[in-house]
């Protein structure tokens, strides 16, 4: 799946852009910015391959069909190398699991160790014993930005009704794009508020709330990568004092939603795990709280399940870990 091609009006000559890219490349080893970001951008903008570029024989090519003027790639690579502006942003796209995903200044660039939630949220649900209801029920993405993780839970749970949320007009705008490009505007219901405000139909009714929430503590935000903090949406980032106001909220609201057995499971910052557990602790209403890794072996989700509290204290054993 993939957004739908630019149009591409220019024609770029093969070897002033060859030239161009051996001049980026040295300016971006420079700069500290990783070389494959060259490529990305003349890929995103240009009708050329990876083995045009790796073999060199870009240089030979007449004529390269682009959608931005030579002028217009210099300088929207001097916006990366001076300004820190993200090289999706000026592409406008980035891949994550098998999407092309639009991102803007609107949304957090969805990374890829978010793409493990998915994986985990498929884990969870095969080992649940009441696995088959949850693949089926209401699954809701809280703070939606992009649409990732939602359009990850649509392919995951082909049965389920997916709901994604987000307060920024914005950003549900872009979300709404990602899903009608990848062919899932019919599978996900959008809609606007801050959490689990306009979720007020379906107390009790969710099968799983997932969420990359702000976790960042307030003071944190300024001092991140450039690319990050003059660039990203800070509403998506600013956790408060310490990190944890959004995650607070979703541990206390999710029991008023979330049905018996349902999933909770967010994304956190490197080294918050163990005060997530311990926040889901507090109330008594979840059981099997679990901390799991990224692929670099960082603490980086927090899982938990819905106490039945209708059932009998001694079939909710299975829940707890």
């Amino acid at each position: 799946m993939s957004l739908e091609q630019p149009h591409f009006p220019h024609q770029l000559e093969g070897k002033a852009l060859w030239q161009w890219r051996q001049q980026a490349l040295r300016q971006a080893e420079t700069k500290g910015i990783p070389p494959a970001e060259v490529d990305w951008l003349l890929q995103g903008l240009c009708q050329v391959d990876r083995l045009a570029l790796s073999l060199g024989t870009l240089a030979e090519q007449f004529a390269i069909s682009s959608a931005v003027s030579f002028q217009e790639l210099q300088e929207l690579w001097q916006k990366r190398v001076g300004d820190r502006v993200p090289v999706q942003h000026l592409v406008g796209a980035t891949p994550w699991r098998n999407f092309t995903l639009a991102v803007s200044p609107a949304v957090l660039i969805p990374r890829p160790e978010t793409e493990l939630l998915i994986d985990l949220a498929g884990a969870l649900v095969s080992d649940h014993p009441q696995g088959r209801q949850l693949a089926q029920g209401i699954w809701v993405d809280m703070g939606t930005g992009s649409g990732a993780i939602a359009l990850g839970l649509a392919t995951a749970f082909p049965e389920a009704r997916i709901i994604a949320t987000d307060i920024s007009a914005a950003a549900l705008a872009i979300a709404q794009q990602n899903a009608q490009a990848n062919a899932l505007g019919d599978r996900i219901e959008f809609r606007q508020g801050a959490w689990f405000e306009p979720l007020h139909d379906l107390t009790g009714q969710l099968a799983g709330v997932v969420s990359n929430p702000p976790y960042i503590p307030t003071e944190i935000v300024s001092t991140l990568q450039p690319e990050v903090a003059r660039h990203e949406p800070h509403l998506a980032l600013d956790g408060g004092d310490d990190g944890l106001d959004a995650l607070r909220h979703l541990v206390t609201a999710a029991p008023q939603f979330l049905r018996d057995g349902g999933l909770w499971m967010v994304e956190h910052m490197a080294g918050q795990a163990e005060a997530v557990a311990q926040l889901l602790q507090a109330p008594q209403t979840y059981g099997a709280i679990s901390i799991h890794a990224d692929l670099a072996g960082i603490d980086r989700f927090v899982t938990a399940q819905q106490l039945g509290r209708r059932l009998p204290q001694e079939n909710t054993a299975w829940m707890l870990k």
